[in-house]
């Protein structure tokens, strides 16, 4: 079954991240949370699911708006990779936390894609777990230089697993 893809955007940048990612995952089809249902994941056995972190590390309003829902579909035997969208600098003391707070909901899952966090300064993140980010984060206020380089990356690393 191919993979799904499932993002949250308020800019628009979280979806053109989700897009570049399927173009490098052959087989993925797209889906925005805001306008299509949670309930579709559960059609994948791999999902790769995208994030905006707002204000103060937290969930972007319209992954809020679906949280509860989210919550309720189970997850638990899919194969799952996480990307996030976080500013460094101007939020470095929660620098792509909502990544974290999805990661907790889906931890029981196989959870595949943590990336290193050489490269980035940042002064917390829930996002990080055991030394590495929970998934790509990618920050595109002040290194969108290194976006492209970025998703090829950790599309090469995680393929084998999520296609």
């Amino acid at each position: 079954m191919a993979t799904g893809i499932f993002y949250t955007t308020s800019t628009g940048n979280a979806g053109e991240i989700a897009r570049a990612i399927s173009e490098k995952l052959d087989g993925s089809e797209v889906f925005e949370l805001n306008t299509d249902t949670v309930s579709k994941m559960a059609n994948f056995d791999k999902v790769i699911i995208g994030v905006s972190t707002w204000g103060d590390g937290e969930l972007n309003d319209d992954f809020e708006d679906i949280w509860d829902e989210f919550c309720n579909v189970d997850l638990s035997s899919k194969t799952i990779a996480l990307f996030g969208l976080g500013d460094q600098e101007g939020y470095p003391d929660e620098f792509c936390s909502a990544l974290g707070i999805v990661y907790e909901q889906v931890k029981n899952a196989n959870v595949i894609g943590s990336t290193s966090t050489d490269g980035y300064e940042f002064d917390s993140s829930k996002a990080v777990v055991d030394g590495k980010f929970v998934g790509l984060v990618i920050d595109e206020d002040n290194q969108d230089d290194l976006t492209e380089d970025r998703i090829s990356n950790w599309c090469e690393e995680i393929k084998s697993e999520i296609l």
